[in-house]
């Protein structure tokens, strides 16, 4: 009997300690107060965006055609620009050490990039087909009104 009485003693006076709330002491660095004003300030400055009105903004899954990778980045500008000069498609570039990627088209299909990466075969010597996210065109209906 005195076991028993131990034992509910000790899970008493146990559960009591582990109920007292304990005191909480937060240290910042004032210099956190002075990067939040800045970052609100700088949210709250009037900035031009240009804003497709016709169309949503929404980024999908897609395809890609690169037509040129090197580590130069003016070839890289050189080739995009000879690019525009003859294709009507969106360019994009992005850089992973150590190159330059040039990659163009928003291709809903696989087959809609083959098609188009057939037509430049001639003019691009290396080209891939990637799969990544793109800025979908908007979809066009074959209805006769």
């Amino acid at each position: 009997m005195k076991q028993i009485l131990t034992v509910i003693l000790w899970c008493f006076a146990i559960s009591v300690s582990a109920q007292t709330r304990g005191v909480v002491t937060v240290t910042k660095d004032p210099k956190i107060d002075s990067l939040i004003a800045k970052r609100l300030e700088l949210n709250k400055k009037d900035v031009n965006h240009t804003i497709r009105t016709n169309a949503p903004v929404v980024s999908a899954m897609g395809y890609r055609v690169q037509i040129y990778y090197g580590s130069d980045r003016k070839a890289v500008y050189r080739e995009q620009s000879r690019f525009t000069a003859s294709y009507d498609y969106p360019t994009y570039i992005t850089y992973k050490e150590p190159n330059y990627y040039l990659r163009t088209g928003d291709f809903r299909t696989r087959l809609e990039a083959q098609k188009f990466m057939n037509t430049l075969k001639g003019v691009y010597p290396t080209l891939f087909i990637f799969r990544e996210k793109i800025n979908p065109p908007p979809l066009t209906s074959n209805n006769n009104d």
